[in-house]
């Protein structure tokens, strides 16, 4: 009988293959036999997300958190349920997930992405935009842009404001 641990990678080889009714199959198996395991309900997770099956992907996300996920595996967690909960329509979970990370993962960019899309979601088009501004000018590697970042941080701050 294979370990855990060369169980895992087969069932990650096989999602990356495309084998995803193999790699959920396997999954399924070890949550079975491994149900306090948090690597196990990540993955399974982190499949049924891949697969398009986003609310049967949420308990098994939230598990893995539950059982004490850690680093960067808590990392794509976070992110994985908090972009899980917007898909579904699920905007005030996906907001307190997306938070959750970007207070844990201060350094972790897409956290922010998805946190403005959440806003959008939510009605909060300024608060989103300014984020997203704010994002963009931070992070590009676009000559041009990087030329405007100190204005496009300005602007972002009161997008409403007339000079």
């Amino acid at each position: 009988m294979k370990d855990l641990s060369t169980q895992l990678e087969q069932a990650v080889t096989l999602r990356k293959e495309g084998e995803l009714s193999s790699s959920q199959s396997l999954l399924l198996s070890l949550v079975e036999a491994h149900p306090t395991d948090c690597m196990v309900h990540y993955q399974c997770a982190w499949t049924h997300d891949v697969m398009g099956l986003e609310k049967e992907a949420v308990p098994y996300y939230e598990k893995a958190i539950d059982l004490g996920l850690s680093g960067e595996d808590l990392r794509g967690a976070l992110h994985g349920l908090g972009s899980t909960f917007r898909t579904l329509g699920e905007y005030e979970k996906a907001e307190q997930m997306l938070k959750k990370g970007m207070e844990l993962f201060p350094e972790a960019k897409e956290f922010e992405a998805f946190y403005a899309m959440v806003l959008y979601n939510l009605g909060r088009y300024k608060e989103a935009c300014q984020r997203l501004l704010n994002q963009l000018a931070e992070t590009t590697c676009d000559e041009d842009i990087k030329l405007y970042k100190r204005a496009i941080m300005l602007y972002a701050e009161d997008l409403d404001r007339k000079w």
